[in-house]
Formats: C-alpha cells, sequence, structure tokens
C-alpha cells in the first residue's frame, strides 16, 4: 500500500478550504483518509497553514510520500528539513542550530514579500493631461 500525504478539497464552490490528510494513493482526492494532519486555508492573507508536526514526521519516517503542494506548504514550516537532517541521523544540537538559522532566513523572505504586496497594491499615478500651453511649448 503507498501512502500519501495530500489535500482534501473542503469548502463551497470558489471558496476553497484544505485538509491535509495521510491515505492510501489509489483513493480518491476526498475519499476515506487514515489520518487527518493539518489545515491549509488559501484564501487569508497570510495563508493560514496549521499542521500536528509530530504526525507529519511520524508519517514521513515510515515512508509516507508528501505531493508537491503539500511538500511545499510542510517546507514553509521547515518540517521537510527536520526531517531531512533527521534521516542523515544529525544530532540534535545541529538540528537546532539549523532551524534556527532557516528561521532567520525564512523571516528575511517573508518580509520581502510583504514589503513586495505592499508596493503592488499601491495606485499607479496617472501622468496628468498636459495643459493646452504645454502643448504648444512641445511641438
Amino acid at each position: 500500500m503507498s501512502v500519501r500525504i495530500r489535500l482534501a478539497r473542503g469548502g463551497r464552490k470558489k471558496i476553497p478550504h484544505y485538509r491535509i490528510v495521510v491515505m492510501d494513493s489509489r483513493n480518491r482526492r476526498d475519499g476515506a483518509y487514515l489520518e487527518k494532519i493539518g489545515i491549509y486555508d488559501p484564501r487569508k492573507q497570510p495563508a493560514q497553514i496549521e499542521v500536528a508536526e509530530d504526525r507529519v514526521m511520524h508519517w514521513l519516517r515510515k515512508g509516507a510520500i508528501p505531493s508537491d503542494t503539500v511538500r511545499s506548504l510542510l517546507s514553509r514550516q521547515g518540517i521537510m528539513l527536520k526531517h531531512d537532517l533527521g534521516k542523515r541521523n544529525t544530532s540534535p544540537e545541529r538540528v537546532e542550530e539549523a532551524l534556527s538559522k532557516w528561521k532567520t532566513g525564512a523571516d528575511s523572505r517573508e518580509a520581502r514579500r510583504s514589503e513586495k504586496r505592499g508596493s503592488k497594491q499601491k495606485p499607479k499615478e496617472i501622468p496628468a493631461e498636459p495643459t493646452p500651453d504645454e502643448q504648444a511649448q512641445g511641438t
């Protein structure tokens, strides 16, 4: 049995809300799942991601394969880094050091993203049409 960690959709039309679930890969997207391990709400700014880290690590250690989207969500939380370091038998001190270093980088990346979002939301200034005097001077 191939176990996957993936998203199961909920919510109404055009108002998505996802559960992060562990399920057999042969099941349908919204079919029966083994365990619900988190939620993902993309409509909030920033997107809301809540994950039971201990359960995710449990399933990853057992060989569950995350979907591409779930992998990126877990990477944003630092869980995939922690799992990778655990697979390499890294000492707990080194794991904590790497996670703190990752966290400072993630904070700076998030600050840059929010800065970009803020600059995109400002309305662009529309240049005023030249007055008849300015048109006469230009030609």
